[in-house]
């Protein structure tokens, strides 16, 4: 064991549902590190005061989620060429009493859609939500080549203009749907996102199965509950899903090794995730 015991965590709101303190933990225990890492619930408004909390106990390093992914970049003192891409950060690592800000939603998010072997060449996109999350799909999704399209519904159409413009800037085409296109849109989409909170609490999904291609590939970043109602959807209507957990698990590999340098023991992390019933499929 390290002489030094160091904490991590994760911050924002809600907090409850959030899996990462089990999986880390048990990365750091079956390493035989002598570090912890707790989750902290950080509402809105009260982040710059929690941060500055995180200083002053020489937090080791923390996750960000929703809905803090953007304002953190304020109150960092550094960030990598992903998060200046993206424009937000899930990671930060403190390195001598510097917050490093990172963004490892990008790999989290492509890399599940590398293992499939997915070829995006003509690929109509649609994305629900328009937030931090979504800023680092469309990002990992710039790097693919042949996408024909990427379709974004969100509720706040301020942020559905920015990532809009973002999208546009990375070089693909863009549009913004209306509430009342959603069934259209997603009904000739090959690939179907969403990377908002709704699914957390069992929330009926804004698509139906009846709207989705039989071969679509719909991904719901949201990992607890493991099938959401979107996913569940998805299946009924015989498309491929990809599974937030897997997202989930990709990013905390990245994290891990900014914190630690070194490759976390991916199958104890797996086994928190899913027990002794293992992955679903």
């Amino acid at each position: 064991m390290s002489a030094e015991f160091k904490t991590y965590c994760i911050i924002g709101d809600p907090i409850d549902h959030s899996l990462s303190p089990a999986i880390h933990n048990a990365a750091f225990n079956t390493l035989g590190l002598n570090c912890s890492y707790i989750g902290f619930r950080v509402q809105e408004g009260q982040l710059k005061d929690s941060l500055d909390s995180l200083r002053a106990i020489n937090i080791a390093g923390f996750n960000v989620t929703m809905p803090h992914k953007i304002k953190v970049l304020d109150y960092v003192d550094q960030y990598d060429k992903t998060v200046q891409l993206v424009g937000a950060a899930n990671t930060v690592n403190n390195d001598n009493g510097k917050f490093r800000a990172y963004n490892t939603d990008v790999i989290g998010f492509i890399k599940p859609l590398h293992d499939r072997n997915i070829d995006f060449n003509g690929f109509e996109v649609f994305i629900l939500g328009a937030g931090g999350a979504a800023q680092a799909v469309v990002v990992a999704l710039a790097g693919e080549k042949g996408i024909a399209k990427i379709n974004i519904f969100n509720r706040n159409t301020d942020r559905s203009k920015k990532l809009s413009n973002m999208i546009e800037k990375l070089g693909l085409e863009a549009s913004i749907i209306s509430s009342d296109d959603i069934q259209r849109i997603a009904s000739k989409s090959h690939l179907i996102i969403n990377a908002t909170p709704l699914g957390i609490n069992n929330e009926k999904s804004l698509i139906n199965s009846t709207d989705i291609r039989e071969d679509a590939i719909v991904y719901d970043i949201v990992y607890k509950p493991i099938n959401t109602n979107l996913l569940e959807n998805a299946k009924t209507a015989g498309a491929e899903v990809v599974y937030g957990h897997e997202m989930l698990l990709e990013q905390a590999i990245a994290s891990f090794k900014i914190w630690v340098q070194m490759d976390p023991p991916v199958e104890s992390m797996k086994k928190v995730l899913f027990g002794k019933f293992g992955e679903p499929t």
